[in-house]
């Protein structure tokens, strides 16, 4: 019979990169002291390959490809709407789900009202490992909103042990696998520990399997480190068939789920809820939400048309600019693209004129969104501009469009889809790029107004109403 070797290996906790010792800093990622030791088990080769050959099901046949289903996936439903929409409209059976965001921001909140609302119609086990079962009960009963007592269905369970979760899996047989958090579970077979890249990675893939094997659906929470990304290899990310971020400033009360990776629909979906003591509240018209304190008339205010996924978003952009009070003027961007703010302040001074060099330069997006796409150019330009010259902009017109170097503006993407957005909420007049080929057409009811410079957008947009 073969023997065991013992050996000791350092493994990064931020990359997954093995060393066979100690390093400071590892050369991979470039992060200081995060080599952990790990004791690894050398297995007999007979024994490595049996596990290899296993596969996810434990019987994989090659097929011709023609002989294959292609039907659709069906989807279970998910009453709750924005949930399911980022999803791809609704939840496959037999997928692997990686929630991630900061502490607090609401991820055990959304999934304790997801295993609810399901726990109606299929039987779920809810696995924690950070919390005692009194503790989520006493949730539950604050976010249940139907007055009729918890489902039966749902079954409460405090473990971080794998082999024990997989035993009650085989137990209850459930279609809904929720595990809270992927950081706190840990298989015993591996000396690391829970948290550790082997564990997270070794966990995560055994629960893959699972989904795929037995039908079950499986959510997982993952930690995010302090730069925001989920802890732990990337491979982690690579595992799951989707990763969502649940985003947003814990002093707001919004919170934006959104998609970066999803094999059953869009990537880039964007969810929004409202924050409140009955739980995460869908907010299905997050425009209207976002406009609602918006003062009218104001200088430095500005109405852009974001697109999150394949939904447009009307938000308000707020510029402000004052003397500087040091040597050097500051740029300030709260949720907006800091490297754009200062193209298009270069812009602002060198194409239109505005004496910007000796002005701190504040910039905010109004609901805590954080907007990426260059299509809100335009309105971050006329903000500033805005409040340079103290004049507001017109209260009914939303500007579109991307800013270039030579202070030309450029078309995005989806524009009559945009202005159907801006046409829903009730503004008249939309500021565009001249569309020079031919593409979308806009729709009626809403003034378009096409101009090719920033000098022109701007005495569009500061043009009195009559």
């Amino acid at each position: 019979m073969a023997k065991t070797k013992i050996h000791t290996r350092y493994v990064c906790q931020q990359c997954g990169r093995v060393a066979a010792s100690y390093m400071g800093k590892c050369p991979q990622c470039g992060a200081f002291d995060s080599m952990a030791e790990e004791v690894v088990h050398d297995e007999s080769a007979a024994k490595k390959s049996a596990v290899n050959a296993r596969g996810l099901s434990g019987r994989s046949q090659p097929r011709p490809i023609s002989e294959i289903s292609g039907d659709a996936e069906e989807r279970v439903r998910l009453p709750i709407a924005e949930f399911a929409r980022v999803l791809g409209g609704g939840i496959v059976p037999g997928s692997i789900v990686l929630i991630g965001g900061d502490p607090g921001i609401g991820k055990s909140t959304l999934l304790l009202q997801t295993a609810l609302e399901m726990g109606k119609t299929q039987r779920v086990l809810y696995v924690s490992g950070e919390e005692s079962e009194r503790q989520i009960k006493m949730r539950a009963s604050r976010l249940d909103k139907s007055g009729k007592g918890l489902p039966q269905n749902l079954l409460l369970v405090t473990e971080t042990n794998l082999e024990v979760i997989f035993n009650h899996v085989r137990e209850t047989q459930p279609d809904l696998l929720i595990v809270d958090s992927i950081q706190t579970t840990y298989l015993s077979a591996l000396d690391s520990s829970a948290g550790s890249v082997s564990q997270v990675r070794e966990c995560s893939s055994q629960l893959r399997e699972l989904a795929k094997s037995n039908g079950v659906t499986v959510f997982m929470i993952g930690h995010v480190t302090k730069e925001g990304a989920i802890a732990g290899p990337r491979v982690l990310e690579h595992i799951v068939d989707t990763v969502l971020y649940l985003e947003g400033d814990r002093f707001q009360a919004y919170r934006l789920l959104r998609s970066v990776k999803n094999r059953f629909g869009a990537t880039s979906e964007v969810g929004v809820f409202e924050m409140r003591e009955g739980g995460m509240i869908e907010v299905s018209n997050p425009s209207e939400a976002f406009l609602a304190e918006r003062m009218i008339n104001a200088a430095g205010s500005a109405i852009a048309v974001t697109m999150e996924g394949t939904r447009p978003i009307l938000v308000e952009v707020q510029g402000l600019t004052s003397p500087t009070q040091f040597g050097n003027a500051r740029r300030t961007a709260n949720g907006a693209d800091f490297n754009r703010l200062l193209l298009i302040v270069a812009v602002l001074t060198r194409r239109v004129g505005l004496k910007l060099a000796e002005q701190d330069v504040f910039v905010n997006v109004v609901g805590g969104i954080q907007i990426d796409e260059p299509a809100a150019d335009l309105a971050i330009a006329a903000a500033i501009a805005s409040s340079w010259r103290d004049a507001p902009l017109q209260a009914n017109a939303t500007l579109i469009g991307e800013i270039g170097l030579a202070g030309e503006l450029r078309m995005p993407g989806q524009m009559a889809a945009r202005l159907r957005e801006a046409q829903k909420l009730g503004f008249k007049t939309a500021i565009v790029p001249k569309a020079l080929r031919k593409g979308e057409e806009y729709p009626k009811g809403i003034e378009v107004v096409e101009v090719r410079s920033l000098d022109q957008a701007l005495s569009a947009a500061l043009k009195r109403e009559k």
